[in-house]
């Protein structure tokens, strides 16, 4: 074990790690709701085309 690498250090270094998560996993699951709730606004045929526009991007064969 090294002089820098105490207990104390690593316990500190687990659970800023453990933050971190939490924030990145609360940071994502947002961004999911805010996607949800824009396209639950959108009208019906600018979902349709963006998701047919999307499939031919990727040459996903949608006919």
């Amino acid at each position: 074990m090294s002089v820098l690498s105490t207990p104390s250090t690593e316990r500190a270094s687990r659970s800023g790690s453990k933050v971190s998560s939490a924030i990145q996993q609360g940071a994502v699951a947002l961004f999911g709701a805010l996607i949800l709730y824009a396209v639950g606004f959108l009208p019906m045929s600018a979902a349709h085309n963006a998701a047919h526009d999307t499939r031919h991007t990727f040459v996903f064969p949608c006919h």
